[in-house]
């Protein structure tokens, strides 16, 4: 298993029940496709660097988790659809 770090910003327009459903859902994404979450790192409502969708700032949270090889492409594909999210990223964490 390999160790993964999701960067997820979530628009800061939307409720903090739309934003705690949409990170639920990327999370039980991860479960999902055979990922164990290690931790979830929640840096709250920050500005962003710049304008996304005429959006200025938006909810930064760190997800790490270990899955196998096949599970990032497998969230990436969904967490992309969602209409929440402005940007993420998946990156392998190396010991």
């Amino acid at each position: 298993m390999n160790q993964y770090e999701l960067a997820l910003i979530i628009n800061g327009k939307v409720t903090e029940e739309v934003r705690d459903e949409a990170l639920e859902a990327v999370k039980a994404t991860i479960e999902r496709f055979g990922g164990k979450i290690a931790k979830v790192d929640d840096w709250g409502k920050r500005r962003l660097a710049y304008e996304i969708q005429k959006i200025r700032e938006g909810f930064y949270y760190f997800i790490t988790f270990e899955a196998e090889a096949e599970t990032p492409a497998q969230v990436e594909q969904r967490v992309r659809i969602m209409e929440t999210v402005l940007r993420f990223l998946i990156v392998k964490v190396e010991d």
